[in-house]
């Protein structure tokens, strides 16, 4: 309804206001309804859709975002084997840190350790096979088959695998662990804050002093003080002091550890052959024990080994004796140090002249010829 206001007419037509009352027409009133209720249903469902199910959360709950429901229960299904070989693997000691491990961890537990049982630390870990299924499913491969076929079982007997020391983490298998825990761990959105009620201090109170009484002492009687005995002077010379306490088994077992260490000599000729011919258990390295570097470590057997590769038929007579006598000396230490250590140790020189003369000195080393040329 809407009301109009007319002015007074003119004098003599009559005296008053008018008031004129006119509906509107139905339409228009319907199209202003029409346009308050579709702007309500847009503001209804932007607020339904601000927040998918599952949008509060991160990592694996929020699977709306991966796909058809296959692809990701095979994908949890490959998170889980990655993660049960990893924390298997931890259990042991490798001496590449771990990385062909994680390289490898979406694959079988079997298959995994056929491609790295390479990188296992063989100096720590023995093998059994208390079943004897693997003496003979490994019949003529040696200690190398029977270590994979026990550490590669799905289920592994009591005692069959030993690790000597205490086993720590590779890097690698720790920083995938890391990794796959935090992305299934969910992450929930952190509660607002909310403003703190301001707090006034509390005015300090000044503490009262108590009150003490004292008692007044008196010194007693000179004759109960203690006399004090004078110190004995030394008499004579002192005492030697004794010999130094020998190393524990565990200081002995950490000087025994082998080290890898870069080779030293910077021959190349030399350092290709201490890699190739033992072969080495870490190519490019030396290997340290109680201080003192190896040329190489052979790969699967406690075996320390010095390569000489110099051109020892092409000296002259007093040069061979100097280089046999500087030899000689250095291989007994050596020697020494890889006895005491449960090492053998081995020669490899590239000449039977220069093997020859080394035996006339020491027939109780152990001399190879290798095939390296220089």
């Amino acid at each position: 309804m809407l009301k109009k206001k007319h002015p007074s007419p003119a004098v003599g037509e009559g005296g008053g206001t008018q008031l004129e009352v006119r509906e509107l027409p139905r339409g228009r009133m319907w199209g202003a309804l029409r346009v308050v209720l579709v702007a309500v249903l847009v503001l209804q469902l932007a607020c339904a859709t601000s927040y998918p199910m599952g949008g509060t959360l991160t990592g694996t709950a929020r699977s709306w975002r991966r796909g058809s429901g296959a692809q990701v229960a095979a994908e949890v299904l490959r998170e889980d084997l990655v993660v049960t070989n990893l924390r298997r693997a931890a259990k042991l000691p490798w001496t590449d840190g771990g990385r062909c491990v994680v390289e490898e961890a979406g694959q079988p537990w079997a298959d995994l350790v056929e491609r790295c049982f390479y990188a296992l630390d063989h100096e720590r870990v023995r093998f059994r096979d208390p079943t004897g299924r693997c003496s003979v499913a490994s019949a003529g491969a040696g200690a190398l088959g029977i270590g994979v076929c026990v550490l590669a079982a799905p289920e592994i007997a009591l005692g069959a695998v030993v690790v000597a020391g205490v086993v720590v983490v590779g890097f690698a298998v720790s920083e995938a662990l890391e990794a796959y825990e935090k992305r299934r761990r969910p992450q929930v959105r952190p509660l607002p804050s909310w403003p703190t009620p301001e707090t006034q201090p509390v005015p300090e109170t000044q503490p009262v002093p108590e009150a003490r009484t004292e008692v007044e002492t008196k010194p007693g009687p000179p004759e109960l003080k203690k006399k004090r005995r004078p110190k004995p002077e030394p008499v004579g010379e002192d005492w030697p002091p004794g010999p130094a306490p020998e190393p524990t088994d565990m200081e002995r077992d950490r000087k025994c550890e082998a080290i890898p260490v870069p080779h030293s000599g910077g021959n190349k000729v030399h350092d290709a052959c201490a890699d190739w011919y033992p072969p080495n258990r870490w190519p490019g390295m030396d290997a340290r024990v109680d201080g003192r570097d190896f040329d190489a470590l052979q790969v699967g057997v406690r075996v320390l080994w010095e390569i000489k590769t110099e051109n020892f038929d092409g000296y002259s007579d007093f040069l061979k004796d100097i280089t046999i006598k500087r030899e000689i000396k250095k291989f007994r230490e050596y020697r020494s140090t890889a006895r005491a250590c449960g090492y053998a140790f081995r020669v490899g020189v590239i000449s039977e002249a220069h093997k020859a003369a080394l035996l006339a000195r020491d027939g109780a080393l152990d001399i190879v010829v290798t095939e390296c040329k220089r």
